[in-house]
């Protein structure tokens, strides 16, 4: 059971309805399904729960979105920075502590890589050029691993994949280290070594749910089996 993360989005519109909505791309479901596990879906709740969220999951996907809150990591609005989305990050942030606590298997998928290091006290560049191309299309650039982490395990080869973000890891969280580089030298993977004490914890700044490469999610799930 791979719990995901989704957005709270105050109108959505399908057939004749326009409500609020807890929403989620229909990309990652599929992957998770596609890799073998059974996915569900995790709108954002009072943060007290996210423990008793995660004991019951296998493993948990921290899905991409809206910036992160600076405020977040000790900074200033930068006018390039979106709109907060103050529910979703004292959600995640509390599904990410959660999961690292219980050793539960966590893959952050942009939005999710970032907040995962902020987590970690880490923090981000707010804005960059070059990686969301055109807006609301996705683009693609290569990415490659760093030898002997955990993603090069994965994906030994230098591989395109599908990318939509202006942001960026910075000041890396503790217990990270990264595992994979942009042409340009942005972060674009982060992991936590497998040592004693710690599990399965990875991030990617692009959307594996956008393309058919399913190496990454199917590491996840294969972590959430055993």
């Amino acid at each position: 059971m791979i719990g995901v993360s989704t957005y709270l989005e105050a109108e959505a519109r399908w057939g004749v309805w326009e409500l609020e909505a807890a929403l989620l791309p229909a990309g990652y479901p599929r992957l998770v399904q596609r890799a073998g596990g059974l996915a569900a879906m995790l709108p954002p709740d009072d943060p007290d729960r996210a423990a008793e969220t995660v004991a019951r999951l296998d493993g948990l996907v921290i899905a991409g979105g809206p910036d992160v809150d600076p405020a977040r990591y000790g900074a200033r609005r930068s006018p390039r920075t979106g709109p907060a989305a103050p529910e979703r990050d004292a959600w995640e942030l509390a599904l990410i502590g959660a999961a690292l606590r219980a050793r539960t298997p966590l893959l952050g998928i942009c939005r999710g890589m970032q907040l995962l290091n902020v987590a970690l006290g880490g923090t981000l560049v707010q804005h960059l050029d070059g990686h969301a191309e055109q807006v609301g299309v996705f683009g693609t650039h290569a990415v490659e691993a760093v030898p002997g982490s955990r993603y090069a395990g994965i994906v030994p080869e230098v591989c395109e994949v599908p990318a939509y973000h202006h942001q960026a890891v910075e000041r890396l969280g503790e217990g990270l280290v990264v595992s994979a580089y942009a042409k340009d030298a942005v972060v674009e993977a982060v992991e936590m070594p497998s040592v004693a004490g710690r599990g399965w914890v990875l991030g990617v700044q692009w959307h594996p749910e956008m393309g058919d490469d399913m190496r990454v999610m199917r590491a996840l799930v294969e972590a959430a089996a055993s």
